[in-house]
């Protein structure tokens, strides 16, 4: 993103409106990098930001790496070389009454523990946004792959 500071003054920007907002958003980006944008970002819907690059209606948006439209739409993501954007990563948040009564689910979480990288999620969303299969077979599809699913389960459990 370093590079990105030298070609922002002939580039269109669109962002996310709470990016635009928060303190930790595009006034921290453009301070970190240095940008400066032909014009004031656009404020948009991040549902449509990946549409308005690929269309060529802006040059440069923030988005979410496990987008399937980056992929979809032939995009392409930028380094964040001075890691301005901490890690975003996902967990699930369990009721411990819950854990308690289905010990079964703690077990399931611990089993996906660190094999939902960005890439997998990209790939997964990507098949579900971009060519529109149905989400249960992209997850299934994902745990078999991952020897997480209930025919590799099957199997390992009979040996």
């Amino acid at each position: 993103m370093s590079d990105l500071g030298k070609h922002a003054p002939g580039w269109r920007a669109a962002f996310g409106y709470e990016f635009l907002d928060r303190p930790d958003g595009y006034t921290g980006l453009a301070a970190t990098y240095g940008l400066r944008f032909l014009e004031p970002p656009r404020a948009m819907d991040l549902t449509l930001v990946y549409r308005a690059l690929a269309e060529g209606q802006v040059d440069v948006v923030a988005g979410d790496a496990t987008a399937g439209l980056i992929d979809a739409l032939d995009l392409s993501m930028l380094e964040d070389d001075r890691q301005y954007f901490p890690p975003y990563d996902a967990v699930p948040v369990v009721h411990t009454p819950t854990l308690l009564r289905h010990p079964e689910i703690g077990r399931a979480l611990a089993r996906l523990s660190g094999r939902v990288t960005a890439a997998a999620m990209r790939r997964m969303n990507y098949a579900v946004d971009a060519q529109r299969a149905d989400p249960a077979a992209v997850v299934s599809a994902f745990l078999d792959e991952a020897g997480l699913g209930t025919r590799t389960s099957a199997v390992g459990a009979a040996n």
